[in-house]
């Protein structure tokens, strides 16, 4: 996130209440399968105040960085495809397996990376850059956004496209402007545009079940 810690813990705050709101409404319309998608704002939320702590350790090494750098990667790429199957209705669910099956290849590939490579952090002015060692770096940058991106524009439904649309749009825009920091900034920036799943969650229907 840019600026500051303090603007990392209140943003992270601010997106993780939207979390709870949206987990509150599909678990009132009895959605079960619903909440996996639901509390993804919680999740990038509690990611942004991990990020703060970064920041209050000035960079370097440590364990914030580290499970910064495990939701960043191997967790959203796994969560993202298997939260928007489990949501989608039955007619969306064959296409959504490619994502599923890509994402859980990627995420396998950056977990083993993480786990052999040592995470760095450095506090750059108003942002935060991450030294990440990633082998095939390309394959796995592309693997990463058909699961993540590529999840919710094939959902069908047209909230999650949209926030598809945005997260996508975002990523060339960081890359474009933060290159030293994309995976700080675009991460920022997913969490910002994740405040759409609240209106997706309070117009999910109500289960018949």
């Amino acid at each position: 996130m840019c600026w500051s810690a303090t603007a990392d813990l209140v943003a992270g705050v601010g997106i993780a209440a939207v979390g709870v709101a949206s987990v509150t409404a599909v678990t009132r319309a009895g959605r079960g399968r619903d909440l996996p998608l639901a509390a993804l704002p919680l999740l990038l939320g509690a990611h942004q105040i991990v990020e703060s702590l970064v920041w209050r350790a000035d960079g370097g090494t440590g364990r914030a960085i580290t499970v910064w750098a495990v939701i960043a990667l191997p967790l959203l790429a796994l969560w993202v495809p298997a939260a928007v199957l489990c949501a989608a209705p039955g007619s969306a669910r064959h296409r959504l397996l490619l994502p599923l099956a890509v994402g859980s290849v990627t995420s396998a590939a950056l977990a083993y990376n993480l786990a052999t490579h040592r995470v760095t952090a450095d506090i750059r002015g108003h942002t935060v850059g991450y030294g990440i060692h990633l082998s095939h770096s390309g394959p796995l940058i592309a693997g990463y956004l058909l699961a993540t991106v590529g999840s919710l524009l094939l959902s069908g439904d047209r909230r999650l496209v949209l926030f598809g649309l945005l997260a996508g749009a975002g990523a060339p825009l960081c890359w474009a402007l933060w290159r030293l920091e994309f995976v700080s900034t675009w991460c920022a920036l997913a969490a910002l545009c994740s405040l759409v799943l609240l209106g997706w969650a309070r117009g999910r229907p109500l289960s018949r079940h």
